[in-house]
């Protein structure tokens, strides 16, 4: 496990592409949960968007936007710490992790708003 650790240091270049992927993966999870859920079990409409469907979305929403946000911010401190190469790739990390994460939050604001199962 320490080896595997050490290999995605948050200055490893993999952190490209895993902020996207994480932003890809919750998108797919929670508009694909929505669909089932609402030919599953269909609230009712005149819940308005108090309803069970819309709450496990939104935990879902908040836990990605809580993970995304933790990866900024670890990558952010840690570019602090190094120079060159590995400054530029924390950085960038930090950059494109900020990014999913307001990707997650613009995607996840219809949740609050809009009743599901229209």
């Amino acid at each position: 496990m320490t080896i595997v650790m050490q290999r995605l240091h948050l200055t490893h270049p993999l952190h490209f592409v895993i902020g996207l992927t994480l932003w890809s993966a919750w998108f797919v999870t929670v508009y694909g949960g929505h669909a089932v859920a609402c030919e599953v079990m269909p609230p009712d409409p005149e819940q308005g968007v108090f309803t069970l469907v819309n709450a496990l979305l939104l935990m879902v929403s908040l836990a990605a936007v809580a993970l995304l946000a933790a990866l900024t911010v670890g990558c952010y401190r840690m570019s602090k710490h190094h120079t060159g190469r590995l400054r530029f790739n924390a950085r960038v990390s930090a950059g494109l992790y900020l990014f999913s994460t307001f990707g997650v939050l613009f995607a996840a604001m219809p949740i609050i708003g809009i009743p599901p199962c229209l």
